[in-house]
């Protein structure tokens, strides 16, 4: 049983080590999104707890130390898997200065009460999915679509007949621009989100990397929506959605997100995650700000998936309490003001 720091030789095939895992792997934990994530101010550290596979992103916070935020990790498949590796990475987090690991694996919510026996403590979600939709893509494409919820179907056929298509697109600066336009017109009163240097530097790494592709949505020459997807591995994510707010061709997302789907199975994507929705106990709140994000996603499928979601592991108790009652604050204000970014 044992802790230790990636090789540079193994870094350089770490996706390979994460796909191995035993969920599968996740987009979320590749090198392509840890080198993402240096961008916002985190350090990337690469470990193997045993044969797991383990990518951490580091803030440091003087005076009380550092965090560790494993981003969808650790990437294991049962509770017990979890515990032990916490097990065993705190000697050895605790020797680098570290105060809290903050975990956001996709075990189901329904294991959740295990967890606070075992010291973890509930934090708010980095990754915005600590519920989901996801869809099936094992069956053919022509099984897939009859299986999709009415609604669904009737917005497809509808947005092909009346003329609606879909292009798969370079992530150039002009196309980046043009998403981001989308994006912003689509978050104004909604929801917050990062500057354009962010996402175009996201964009363009995973696109280049081969896990990333654009999408747009024209009616009658003009674009009416967006989307940024990833596969990887057997699965697939429905990273980024917009569209323009005057609805001029019905359907015109429904068929961009299903000519994602399309792509996603060509590429041999098992299952497709819509990335994002409502808890399944809150689906029907129309006060819940993600109310309109559910219910475009549910004409896909009707079924919400609940993980446990973002989670602390706490080494020091009495750092992660000054953490928790100022220390947070005051970081991401100050993060805040001097970035006009997100802490995490």
């Amino acid at each position: 049983m044992s802790v230790r720091f990636a090789t540079s030789e193994e870094i350089s095939r770490w996706n390979a080590f994460i796909l191995s895992n035993p969920d599968g792997g996740n987009v979320f934990s590749s090198y392509e999104y840890a080198k993402q994530k240096e961008t916002g101010g985190y350090t990337h550290r690469f470990l193997f707890i045993d044969n797991l596979a383990v990518t951490v992103l580091e803030k440091n916070t003087p005076p009380l130390g550092k965090l560790w935020y494993l981003p969808k990790g650790p990437n294991v498949t049962s509770p017990k898997t979890l515990f032990d590796t916490l097990k065993l990475m705190t000697p050895f987090a605790k020797k680098r200065g570290v105060f809290v690991i903050r975990i956001e694996t996709e075990l189901p919510r329904t294991q959740q009460p295990t967890l606070s026996r075992h010291g973890l403590k509930k934090a708010a979600p980095i990754i915005p999915n600590p519920s989901t939709i996801t869809l099936d893509l094992h069956p053919n494409l022509k099984a897939i679509l009859m299986g999709l919820p009415q609604k669904g179907r009737h917005a497809i056929r509808r947005a092909e007949r009346d003329g609606v298509t879909v292009e798969l697109v370079e992530a150039t600066d002009k196309n980046c621009k043009k998403m981001y336009q989308l994006l912003s017109e689509t978050a104004e009163g909604q929801f917050g989100i990062r500057s354009y240097d962010y996402y175009k530097t996201f964009w363009q790494r995973f696109a280049a990397a081969g896990y990333g592709q654009l999408f747009f949505a024209s009616f009658k020459d003009k674009v009416v929506a967006g989307a940024y997807a990833m596969t990887y591995g057997t699965k697939s994510t429905y990273k980024d959605g917009a569209s323009i707010r005057k609805r001029t061709a019905y359907g015109a997302s429904h068929l961009l997100q299903w000519r994602v789907i399309e792509w996603a199975k060509s590429r041999g994507a098992l299952i497709h995650d819509f990335c994002g929705s409502p808890p399944s106990d809150e689906l029907d709140n129309r006060d819940h700000p993600h109310y309109g994000i559910g219910q475009f996603k549910t004409a896909f499928n009707k079924t919400v998936t609940d993980y446990i979601g973002c989670y602390d592991f706490v080494i020091n108790p009495i750092r992660y309490k000054a953490w928790t009652k100022l220390g947070e604050r005051v970081y991401r204000h100050f993060y805040y003001k001097r970035t006009k970014d997100y802490y995490y």
